[in-house]
């Protein structure tokens, strides 16, 4: 084997490596931007606009974002935000079992995210 050789077989064992790390942190990482922000300054508002509450809150949505999808947050969001209109179709968001389901899991997160960050 020649010295060539070797390197580019270390060169693609590592790049294996590289990107079997990349795709377990992209996994972690699916919410977007926007919804963080939204998450951390909704979060401050409630908690005092500290520098503290500003390391909290971050490491709160870094915790929910580890326990929930992003799809699953989304529809327990709508939900929040839904269940409040009045009438029938706020009724749907505010009896519907797969709302609950997916409002439970984001309080489940949250708790969690409370223990570990606050």
């Amino acid at each position: 084997m020649t010295f060539a050789g070797s390197i580019g077989r270390s060169v693609g064992a590592l790049a294996v490596l590289l990107s079997a790390v990349v795709t377990t942190h992209a996994d972690d990482n699916d919410y977007p931007t926007s919804a963080r922000s939204e998450y951390v300054f909704g979060c401050l508002k409630a908690n005092g606009e500290t520098r503290q509450a500003i390391e909290q809150c971050s490491c709160s949505i870094d915790v929910v974002a580890s326990l929930v999808p992003y799809d699953r947050y989304v529809t327990a969001e709508t939900v929040l935000s839904m269940s409040q209109v009045r009438g029938n179709l706020g009724g749907q968001f505010r009896t519907s079992e797969q709302a609950t389901s997916a409002l439970n899991d984001l309080r489940r997160a949250q708790a969690e995210a409370e223990v570990r960050c606050f």
